[in-house]
């Protein structure tokens, strides 16, 4: 199977010197860019050599992946347009990418620039080194397309990168505990191993004992495990949160009448349904205008 090249493009309604600096200035570039943790220039001997670098990309603590490029130079056509073409590499067995070749291109129009880039990679291991980039590759496409749209919004809106990785990240993470909490109340307590206040709570709620109450609480449980699935998604956390927002109030009601005496056992649904409620309320308010890489197209001429 032949690879493709990563190729990412996006609108930026910017000038195009000020998107030129905030990508070749190496300060400002490693805070947009998540491929690099830092990027530092060498001097140039003479002004016609390349802009040869260095950088480095922290995988996880204590482990830190470093290497070398090279700026092949600026094109710069009739039409305003700039082309800033890339070697880079690494030495590291560590890194899949032994090698690659890449350019940056900014298309002025009316509204600001259309800003894209395509770059490959020869990979090492070999046969190996190819089935494993077949996971590493799309990640890297997605890296680069994440960090894309975080440029825009910095050129955009003024929102610093930090600030934007910072509400991504933590969208996530509240994203995969809640896919946590209702896949586990919903496979544990509801489906595998039936809790007799499960039950006990939808016959109240039914007006007395009720031969299908147990059947209703399985398909409770299985809606809850889909629901869950729902937070794995790339898209919607917004609805989502939202849901929980309306949700959660309703479903400590329920247990309350169900079961008045239930808000004064130890961990109770009171203090647990509150807590969540409060955390999807700081995840409504961390996932507005969050960064995306589906705000980019990964497909010339798409």
């Amino acid at each position: 199977m032949k690879k493709k090249p990563i190729y990412v493009e996006i609108e930026i309604n910017a000038p195009i010197e000020e998107a030129w600096t905030y990508t070749q200035n190496p300060k400002l570039h490693e805070q947009w860019d998540l491929r690099f943790t830092s990027i530092t220039y060498m001097e140039k001997n003479s002004p016609e050599e390349p802009q040869r670098f260095t950088y480095e990309t922290r995988v996880m603590p204590g482990l830190t992946v470093s290497g070398w490029g090279e700026s092949k130079g600026e094109h710069q056509k009739d039409n305003g347009s700039k082309t800033s073409s890339l070697h880079f590499g690494t030495p590291q067995k560590i890194s899949p990418i032994a090698e690659g070749k890449g350019y940056w291109r900014y298309i002025p129009h009316d509204k600001g620039l259309t800003f894209l880039t395509q770059y490959d990679y020869d990979v090492r291991y070999g046969k190996l080194g190819e089935l494993f980039d077949r996971v590493f590759r799309p990640i890297m496409g997605w890296a680069t397309a994440l960090s894309f749209d975080v440029l825009k919004k910095w050129l955009e809106k003024g929102e610093n990168p930090s600030s934007q990785y910072r509400r991504f990240f933590l969208t996530i993470l509240i994203s995969v505990l809640f896919c946590f909490v209702w896949l586990y109340h919903g496979l544990v307590p509801k489906v595998m191993m039936q809790h007799p206040t499960e039950v006990m709570m939808i016959e109240e709620l039914l007006g007395g004992e009720n031969s299908h109450a147990s059947q209703i609480v399985k398909w409770i449980g299985i809606a809850e495990m889909i629901f869950a699935l729902f937070w794995l998604l790339p898209r919607g956390k917004h609805f989502l949160f939202v849901a929980q927002i309306l949700l959660f109030p309703l479903l400590t009601l329920a247990a309350i009448l169900a079961d008045k005496t239930i808000a004064t056992a130890p961990f109770n649904p009171v203090t647990f349904n509150l807590a969540l409620w409060v955390l999807s309320i700081i995840g409504f308010v961390l996932c507005q205008d969050m960064p995306s890489a589906k705000s980019c197209k990964r497909k010339r001429g798409k």
